[in-house]
């Protein structure tokens, strides 16, 4: 079973603060199957965590930004608001989407350096 890397933060935090899985769990008000799905990756981190992590283990802001990195990199799905879009950004966010799987590790480069260059634009 892989874990995420908010799944292998967390485990080092409970082996830090000797708890085991639902210890946190119950911390978390959540069951201990669903804190697993989330730490390996099955589910996405739920937003409420974050600040109740915090507290829980007293994470100085060095820490906090590791524990938010590691949100990040572990999320599974994301949720993209179309509100507001016009037809062509419509359109290319779907294509993007259907194509996702299929794009090879050198166009994933090209396209966030595309991306990048026209934050640098702003």
């Amino acid at each position: 079973m892989g874990y995420t890397s908010f799944g292998e933060l967390m485990r080092i935090l409970r082996i830090k603060h000797h708890e085991v899985m639902g210890d946190v769990a119950k911390m978390l008000s959540v069951t201990t199957p669903f804190l697993s799905a989330v730490e390996t990756g099955k589910k996405n981190v739920p937003e409420s965590w974050f600040e109740l992590i915090v507290k829980h283990y007293d994470l100085n802001t060095e820490e906090q930004s590791k524990l938010c990195d590691a949100i990040e990199a572990s999320k599974t799905q994301m949720k993209l608001n179309l509100i507001g879009s016009s037809n062509y950004k419509r359109e290319m966010a779907l294509q993007f989407q259907r194509s996702f799987n299929e794009i090879d590790e050198e166009t994933a480069k090209k396209i966030i350096e595309l991306l990048n260059s026209k934050e640098g634009d702003e």
